[in-house]
Order: structure tokens, then sequence, then C-alpha cells
């Protein structure tokens, strides 16, 4: 099965992308390199593949969306993971934000509740020989507690507080990065400081589609 194409258009794109990433305040040079590597217009309808590049989101399947370019990045940059961490993400969506992980040589296990997006992203991770260490189609407050510890957890979706499993699943010194609110969301990081304890951070407000419960 043939990769789709990386035209040189795009990656012209990509790089002023990624420049205007680092002028927004990403400063993580790991995470600008791994998402100039990643090709955002093969996570995206064809129809949309000119604005890929934009810093927006957009519509995917089962009114999803794929994140800004931005919101990818920051949360990237707060997990703090190095290559061979093993990171879980809550919401495959449309497996760019899987792609990023997978570049920035992280062993990426990633939960998604909805079937439609499941069935659809995992044939995409097949056709760009792209190998997240496990995908599940299941609910993400339960995290994947079989797989535990992680060193970093990351939700695309915003919790209206933060799910307890997830937390019982960070590792000490692993992170958990998830936007916490209803309407809006205010992007929150965990730490896991000892068996017992978590220091919370928070870094402004963002927007996210809710985080549902059970599969659908």
């Amino acid at each position: 099965m043939n990769k789709p194409i990386d035209a040189a258009k795009h990656q012209g794109q990509r790089k002023l992308l990624i420049d205007r990433l680092a002028s927004m305040g990403i400063s993580d040079r790991l995470v600008l390199d791994a998402m100039l590597q990643v090709p955002r217009h093969w996570f995206m309808d064809v129809g949309l593949e000119s604005h890929a590049y934009d810093n927006k989101a957009f519509p995917i399947a089962a009114d999803q969306t794929i994140s800004h370019p931005y919101t990818v990045a920051f949360q990237s940059q707060l997990l703090e993971a190095k290559a061979g961490d093993q990171v879980l993400e809550i919401g495959t969506g449309s497996g760019y934000q899987t792609a990023v992980l997978l570049a920035l040589g992280i062993k990426t296990f990633t939960v998604e509740r909805q079937q439609e997006l499941f069935k659809k992203t995992k044939r995409l991770f097949s056709k760009l020989n792209l190998y997240p260490k496990k995908v599940v189609f299941g609910d993400g407050y339960l995290g994947m507690p079989e797989d535990a510890p992680f060193q970093g957890i990351v939700v695309t979706a915003g919790a209206p507080d933060v799910p307890k499993p997830l937390l019982k699943q960070l590792a000490v010194g692993g992170r958990l990065v998830i936007p916490i609110g209803t309407d809006e969301q205010i992007m929150t990081r965990y730490t896991r400081t000892s068996e017992k304890e978590f220091d919370k951070e928070t870094f402004g407000a963002f927007r996210f589609v809710p985080m549902l419960k059970d599969k659908n």
C-alpha cells in the first residue's frame, strides 16, 4: 500500500508552520522537529488539504476535530517525554498527535471511543506504516491499566475534571496533560511526585471537544 504524497509544497508549508509555532513560544526543538517530519495533510480530508498547514482546527469523522498544530505542539512540549518513554494518548482522533509522539521516539499507546474514527484511523496507520504499541477501541476515562505505568498521559479532549484512573496509571515522575473544563478548558499538568502526591500546574485557556464516557 503506497503512502500519500508529501510534495515539496507541503514541506515548504510545514516549515513555515513550524517557524510560526516557534514564534508563538514553542521552544522544544525535538517537538518542532517531530512536527516538521509529520505531514499533517495525511490526517485530513482531501478537500481540506490546502488548509492543512494553517494553525486551525478542522472537522474529522464522528463530529470530532483535528487540533490546532499549536495545541498539539503545546501538549507535546508539556509532556516532556523522552524517546523510549511509554505514553498513553486518550483520544486517537485523526492520528496526527499519535504520529507526532511516534516521531519523538515515544512508545505510544492510544485509545479512541468513537468506533468510526477508531476503524478509519487504524487503517490509516497501516497505510502510513505507523506502529503505535497499541491502538484500542475503548473508554478513555479508564485508561489502559494493563499497560501502566506511563511516563506520560496526554488527553486530547476536554474533561470536566481529572479522571482518577489516569492519575493512578502515571509512573512516579510522570506527567498527565489534560484540558479541564466544560465550555472552555484550562490546560492542566499533573506531575506525580510520589505514590500519593501530585503537583498541579495550569497553562491557560483552550477549547476542545468534550471527553465522553463509554464507547460509541
